[in-house]
């Protein structure tokens, strides 16, 4: 079993570096003609559409969504699928990818020359420059490799990779050409942690949560409640409707470890005055940050003296912000 361990071992290692050996040499193919194929995408005043056969439609697909949420508007269509009627979605001012290795196969050659006769533009990215592809394209992107993964393997490997590396170089540089911001990204990407990072707000959390306050006179048995009732180890303290005060559950423990009587304390008493607020604008990112800071676990929110409601750790950390 080990000496069975050892071959599988070897045969991963030697995929790993045939497949690194593939992506160093594609930096001999970033010359002028991918600086134009780029500069012909960013320029493009149609659709950019993205198109193979094979294992490279499936790479096709994964750069059309890596275009699509770095600014670049793309859609895929299947060469296959293209042939048998889904050319009609091609316009003149588009530019179209065609992506393959060989350059060489019957779907290519049935479709790159109705692309042509459509008036768009052809980028091939392609892994024989002298293949049918290569000669029907206005610009090639090269993605030429040695050998697949391990010597003798048919199979796709260091040839789709190149492709997928080569795909991401594109998109890295149209989103440089965009001036691309990680403010756009999120816009992009509203779901994800970065994007809630940079449009998450106090008032997209507090609304969920109780409003715990209690009167500057009110006593023990009220403040404990209150707290304990809003589930949120916190109260406001307030007088004629300005907030004047903050009492957590841990005020409440420290009070009873001095051993006061509690039969005369009341909230002003206990409570903390200033708290740290927050207004309802305030990105959820920045208030963690302020949690952190002051080693607190709530904040209030506060806007134009008038008391919101609570933001708690937890409502930040359950939204995917750390």
């Amino acid at each position: 079993m080990e000496k069975n361990f050892e071959a599988i071992k070897h045969i991963a290692l030697s995929t790993i570096e045939d497949e690194y050996i593939a992506i160093k040499r594609l930096k001999d193919y970033i010359d002028d003609e991918f600086a134009k194929a780029v500069e012909l995408i960013f320029n493009c005043k149609g659709r950019v559409v993205i198109t193979g056969i094979g294992k490279s439609a499936s790479i096709a697909a994964k750069i059309v969504a890596t275009f699509n949420s770095t600014g670049t508007p793309a859609i895929f269509m299947h060469a296959a699928d293209a042939i048998h009627g889904d050319l009609g979605i091609i316009q003149k001012e588009d530019v179209v990818v065609c992506i393959s290795n060989s350059g060489n196969t019957p779907e290519i050659k049935v479709l790159t020359p109705m692309l042509k006769s459509l008036g768009a533009a052809l980028i091939g990215m392609v892994g024989n420059t002298n293949s049918f592809l290569a000669l029907q394209s206005d610009i090639i992107i090269n993605t030429t490799v040695e050998q697949e993964a391990t010597p003798g393997n048919p199979a796709p490997t260091c040839s789709t990779t190149a492709q997928l590396v080569m795909g991401d170089a594109v998109a890295m540089a149209l989103l440089q050409c965009r001036g691309f911001t990680a403010q756009d990204f999120a816009r992009y990407h509203p779901g994800g942690s970065l994007g809630k990072q940079l449009y998450m707000k106090a008032e997209n959390l507090y609304p969920k949560n109780a409003r715990p306050a209690v009167d500057l006179n009110d006593d023990i048995k009220t403040l404990i409640i209150e707290i304990s009732g809003k589930m949120l180890g916190v109260t406001a303290v307030m007088n004629n409707n300005k907030l004047l005060g903050i009492i957590t559950d841990g005020d409440l423990r420290r009070m009873l470890e001095k051993g006061q009587d509690l039969s005369t304390v009341k909230a002003k008493d206990i409570m903390t005055a200033n708290p740290k607020t927050i207004s309802s604008q305030t990105l959820a990112v920045d208030a963690l940050q302020l949690m952190r800071q002051n080693n607190i676990t709530q904040l209030l929110v506060v806007d134009n003296d008038d008391y919101k409601g609570v933001v708690h750790l937890h409502d930040i950390l359950d939204e995917g912000i750390i």
